[in-house]
């Protein structure tokens, strides 16, 4: 602790960062409580001839946050992939992934590193239409790539190796880089692939949309189904939960720390002042007592017990103030209480 009772600046910055981290995973939580609790409150509409008529008697043609589960297929041409024979998809995905060490200059150690240099998505419209055959409804399914959980299948992934020369191979070490090479994706969105959607259903005109919600909750299209979507989400939260118990902890023991520095320091200089006080008070009295006995006596008394004669003389500031007794009783290393000067030695004063 500083002067004052004060927290130093590293208890103070300690404190600080502590407090901004435990309100960081706070709101993380908080937003992923958020999540599950819109999921939760979400409307399970089923994918059938009834469901028009639910949209019809719902405010403004709109269920707000639903939860509906289809099979894709595309609404007029479909996307080939380019490495699959007879595979087809509404959404498309390419990516080129560079891959490389990178020399860590202060761990000296070779890190990996990847980079995306290129990625393309291309998207056809879709809609989700129920698992049988001649159902007759359809939902046209918005803006899929908006969605905070776009389930895609990797359909094919290649690894080109970096081909290098022993020239290669020295200017890569004295550079600190050394390239592995570029890996070669395609992901889809194939036709037929159950997917559970989560987000706005709206009819517009003859119309039913999948669409990303206005309350600012997330826009899911999951291949999963939705009880497995959930209990992922509420695994999140537990996880923020726990961080934000454990951050919240230790804030409170840095906070804990410092307020009980600052009551050690207050009970001292309290302890302080009362021994202050005793002292001046038996000041007080033995000047008054010794005023009734005479002014001498006074003005030869020792300046820490003021009751002794003074007798010793302290080398080399010359001061004459403390009577024996009080001059052995000093700590080590002794000084003068009048000027703090170190005593280097002690003459007897005699007088006559």
């Amino acid at each position: 602790m500083e002067g004052g009772g004060r927290p130093s600046a590293a208890q103070a910055a300690l404190l600080a960062a502590s407090t901004a981290l435990t309100a960081l995973v706070y709101s993380v939580y908080r937003q992923k409580a958020r999540v599950v609790r819109g999921l939760e409150g979400a409307r399970r509409v089923r994918l059938d001839g009834d469901l028009r008529a639910v949209l019809l008697e719902a405010p403004g043609r709109c269920v707000p946050y639903a939860v509906i589960e289809g099979v894709v297929r595309s609404v007029k041409e479909t996307l080939s992939s380019q490495f699959v024979e007879n595979c087809k998809g509404v959404i498309q995905r390419l990516t080129l992934q560079e891959h490389k060490m990178v020399w860590n200059r202060t761990t000296h150690l070779w890190n990996d590193y990847e980079k995306i240099i290129h990625q393309r998505t291309n998207t056809t419209p879709f809609d989700l239409v129920p698992p049988e055959e001649g159902a007759g409804v359809t939902v046209r399914v918005m803006k899929p790539l908006d969605a905070a959980e776009l389930s895609l299948e990797t359909v094919y992934e290649k690894f080109h190796p970096s081909v290098q020369s022993f020239t290669d191979v020295i200017g890569h070490y004295i550079s600190g880089e050394r390239p592995k090479g570029i890996q070669e994706t395609e992901q889809m969105l194939k036709v037929g692939t159950a997917l559970t959607g989560v987000g706005e259903l709206v009819l517009d005109n003859t119309t039913i949309k999948l669409q990303p919600p206005k309350q600012g909750l997330p826009y899911y299209l999951s291949g999963v189904d939705f009880d497995s979507l959930l209990q992922k989400q509420e695994s999140n939260v537990r996880f923020w939960k726990i961080l934000t118990v454990v951050f919240g902890f230790a804030t409170c023991a840095v906070l804990f720390f410092i307020l009980r520095k600052q009551y050690r320091h207050h009970r001292e200089r309290r302890h302080l002042k009362q021994m202050q006080d005793e002292f001046r008070q038996a000041q007080e009295r033995l000047m008054r007592e010794m005023k009734a006995e005479g002014g001498e006596t006074l003005k030869n008394a020792c300046v820490i017990c003021l009751s002794n004669t003074k007798s010793c003389v302290f080398l080399e500031c010359g001061h004459v103030c403390s009577c024996n007794e009080c001059y052995r009783a000093l700590p080590e290393p002794k000084w003068c209480p009048i000027c703090r000067q170190a005593i280097s030695r002690v003459v007897p004063l005699y007088n006559s």
